[in-house]
Order: C-alpha cells, then sequence, then structure tokens
C-alpha cells in the first residue's frame, strides 16, 4: 500500500522537473482567472437552492399549495445535485474538465427558464431538478480543476478563496432573489439563474482552458491505443464506491452533519426569523441571509490558506514526513465550537428572548456560523483531495452525493419540527447532530492513518500530488 506518510523532500531542486513543469503550464494570473470561473460555475447549485429561501410562502400563494409542498423542490434539486456531481465528475475524468462544464451549463440554462415559466407544483419540481443536474457540475469538476492546477502546499489556498466566493454565493442568493420577488415575481430570480449559467457558459467557452493534466483523461488513452475517439457510456454510481473508505465516508457525512447548520439557518428563514419580528418583505428577508456569506468568506480566507501553513509545519517539525489528516486539524474551532453553538444560541434567544431584541445578536450568531461552516468546509475538501488526487473529481462527487443526501433528507423533516417542536428545540437537535458530525473528523485525526489499512484505494502520495 502507498503510504501517507512517504517522507517529502523539501525544496524545488528536490521535486521531480515533470511534476513541477505540470503545476507551472499556468500562469499566476491565468490560474486565478480559472478559480474565478470555476467559482461562478460553482455558485449555481447553491444559488439555486439558496433563492428558494425567501420565495417559498409567495411560490405557495401563487401555484395554489403550501409551503411544505414548494420546500420539495429544495430537497429534490438536492438529489438531482447529488446525482449530476456524480455524473460529471465520471465524465470529466474520461472527456475533460471543459467539455462537461460547457455541456452542464447548457442543462442548466435550459432547466432554468423552465422553472420560470412553470404553471404548477409539478412542473416546478420537474424543471428544477432539470436545473439542479445541470448546474451540479461547479462542484466536482470544480474542486478537480483546482487540484489539477494547484500543488499540494498551494491547495488549501486556493480552494479557501473557491469555496469562500461560493459559499458568499449561496447567502447572497436569497437577497437577490428576494429583492426580484418582492418588486417583480419569483419567477425573475429563475430568469437570473438562466442568465448567470448563459454568462458561465460563454466564459467558460472563450477563456476556460482543459486543465486535465496532459495524457490523463480517458479519451487520451482511447486515442494512444484505438486511433480514434468513440462514446463510452460511463456509471456514475461508481464513484460511490470511494465511499468504502473510512476516511472518505467519515468526513463526508461529517460535513453534511455540520453544513446542516448552515441550511437550517437560512432555508426557513421567513418563518423563524421573519415570524419573530414580523418582516414579510422578501427583499429583508433575503438580505438576513447575508451574515452568514460574511461569515463565510471570513472563514474561508484564514481556514485555506492556514490549513496550508499548517500542513507544512507540521510536516518539518516530522523532518519531512506527510500525514494527510494533519489538514483537518484546522478545522478544531469551527466544528468543535463556532458551528453548533450559533444554531443553538439562536434557537434559544429566537423562542425565548422577548421583543426585537435579538435580532442583531442573532445576525451575529448567522456571522458566527457562516464562519464555523467554513473552516470546517475548505480544509475537509482539501484533504479528501490531497489523499485520492488522481481521483479528484471523483472523490468530491461522493463526497458532494453524501453532504446533499443529508440535507436533502433534513430540509425534508425540518419545516414540519419547526412547526411541531418550535425553533429552540429544532435547532438544539440540529447543534447536538453538528458535534456528532465533527466527533467523527476528531476519529479520523486521530485513527485516519489506520483506517486506510482497511480500504487501500491507491492513497496519493507526495509525487502524485
Amino acid at each position: 500500500m502507498t503510504s501517507e506518510e512517504t517522507p517529502l523532500l523539501i525544496g524545488v531542486d528536490a521535486v521531480d522537473v515533470d511534476h513541477e513543469a505540470i503545476y507551472n503550464r499556468f500562469s499566476r494570473r491565468r490560474k486565478w482567472m480559472i478559480v474565478a470561473i470555476t467559482a461562478l460555475i460553482a455558485t449555481l447549485p447553491f444559488w439555486s437552492s439558496g433563492s428558494f429561501v425567501p420565495l417559498i410562502p409567495q411560490i405557495a400563494k401563487d401555484l395554489h399549495s403550501t409551503g411544505p409542498v414548494v420546500g420539495l423542490s429544495v430537497s429534490l434539486s438536492m438529489f438531482a445535485n447529488a446525482l449530476g456531481s456524480l455524473m460529471w465528475a465520471s465524465y470529466s475524468g474520461f472527456y475533460g474538465r471543459r467539455p462537461v462544464l460547457l455541456l452542464s451549463m447548457f442543462i442548466a440554462v435550459w432547466g432554468s427558464f423552465g422553472s420560470g415559466v412553470a404553471t404548477s407544483v409539478a412542473q416546478l419540481l420537474v424543471w428544477r431538478v432539470v436545473q439542479a443536474f445541470g448546474a451540479s457540475s461547479g462542484h466536482s469538476v470544480g474542486i478537480a480543476v483546482i487540484a489539477d492546477i494547484y500543488k499540494m502546499e498551494e491547495r488549501g489556498g486556493a480552494s479557501g478563496a473557491f469555496f469562500g466566493a461560493v459559499l458568499f454565493g449561496m447567502a447572497l442568493a436569497p437577497t437577490v432573489s428576494g429583492f426580484s420577488a418582492h418588486y417583480w415575481d419569483w419567477r425573475m430570480t429563475q430568469y437570473q439563474i438562466g442568465g448567470a449559467a448563459s454568462l458561465a457558459f460563454i466564459l467558460t467557452a472563450i477563456f476556460q482552458p482543459e486543465t486535465s493534466h496532459p495524457g490523463t483523461r480517458g479519451i487520451d488513452r482511447q486515442i494512444n491505443s484505438e486511433g480514434r475517439p468513440k462514446w463510452v457510456w460511463l456509471n456514475p454510481l461508481t464513484n460511490l464506491a470511494l465511499l468504502r473508505s473510512p476516511n472518505v465516508l467519515l468526513v463526508s457525512v461529517a460535513q453534511g452533519l455540520i453544513v446542516l447548520t448552515d441550511f437550517m439557518l437560512l432555508i426557513p428563514i421567513a418563518y423563524t426569523f421573519g415570524v419573530k419580528y414580523g418582516i414579510t418583505n422578501e427583499a429583508i428577508i433575503g438580505a438576513m441571509c447575508i451574515p452568514v456569506g460574511l461569515g463565510n468568506v471570513i472563514g474561508s480566507s484564514w481556514s485555506g490558506p492556514y490549513s496550508d501553513r499548517l500542513l507544512i509545519s507540521l510536516r518539518k517539525r516530522r523532518k519531512g514526513i506527510w500525514i494527510g489528516e494533519d489538514r483537518l486539524r484546522a478545522t478544531y474551532l469551527g466544528g468543535g465550537l463556532l458551528a453548533p453553538m450559533s444554531i443553538l444560541v439562536s434557537g434559544l434567544m429566537t423562542q425565548f428572548w422577548k421583543g426585537n431584541g435579538s435580532f442583531i445578536p442573532n445576525m451575529l450568531c448567522l456571522v458566527i456560523n457562516g464562519i464555523g461552516v467554513a473552516i470546517v468546509f475548505n480544509p475537509a475538501n482539501a484533504y479528501l483531495i490531497d489523499i485520492l488526487h488522481d481521483r479528484s473529481a471523483e472523490v468530491t462527487a461522493a463526497n458532494m452525493a453524501t453532504r446533499n443526501l443529508i440535507v436533502a433528507l433534513a430540509v425534508g423533516l425540518f419545516l414540519p419540527s419547526l412547526e411541531k417542536f418550535g425553533v429552540a428545540i429544532a435547532f438544539s437537535g440540529v447543534a447536538a447532530v453538528a458535534w456528532l458530525g465533527y466527533g467523527l473528523i476528531i476519529l479520523v485525526i486521530v485513527h485516519g492513518e489506520r483506517m486506510r489499512k482497511w480500504m487501500d484505494l491507491g492513497f496519493s502520495t507526495q509525487k502524485s500530488n
């Protein structure tokens, strides 16, 4: 088995020249342009789900339905997002990143405008699934693009910038959609998503190069062996086989349980903070999601580079020996304290603090929650890429599918639980689940090396990173 404790040679002269050349194909400026375009694409699935946060009451009224029924579109879009991410990851490994991103954006445009013209809940659900399926490439393929162009020691900072933009987009989406719904109607938000997907398609077509490492695509090997390319059908569910590794499974489940704090604060915000403070204006309800986005940006900008520095520092302390789980140590503050405590305190204040005096403290809880989730999100994603670099898109897709499945199931149950148990108990339950999730990360930090020996997936070495 390939060991994660392979001694690392410090210094450029000691590193294989070809390995360096692969990551020096693009200038620093070109890399940041690639990250920016890919981050725009990766915001779309979050924009798709987040745009519904302040709109559920209006959509339910317009389509003669109820909030929980319309809320199903969020759950269904999360399921479609999970399936789509698995498929796009498989095909990006065979045909390359760029063609997959272009095709997926075309489908996202189609689904978005279809959602905008829906005249029934059934039509809306179908088109939302198409929209989410198309938009789902941004995360799994996007993080693979980052793995293609950045070395391990730079990956945390790049992924921090990437996820900072993505998570901020998730929080900004309710603000823009709320403003549009208040001054126009909810359909405008779907046209906006379609417009963003169209812009992403154009930018990818003009400026985005193919980032896959030379000769690593399946189609490259096919051409070399058979002389001409032919279509190959791939089974996207094979990516889920990576979950056989306890390291991948536990980190993916942990992320899903911790990111629930973000979603459970944002998705029902019209029924929690909106009701608490007597706010019915969709634009204002959407604007209340901005603090989470600000927290995401702060947490991402700090946790990504910090996880890089921590990885390098601990490696030097061990005289060049790399242990992959070192990066996960950067998640202590976010997973153990900030994410669960913020939603716990928010729930107690919302239910038991009379009057409007808790508004500013609640907004502060949203900022803190955004910071905490980002502190866990970025190092955990970079960790999975570090240990399975050659399958970065596939492991990201498996991770995303697991996380989305958890969120989709939880969203479907959460609104009814709010009505039955109240904000304090519902939010406390989410906090407890987040602490459980962080316990899984601690388990990986302590026993990760031993667990990798249980299931050898061909873990990465320094040379392959």
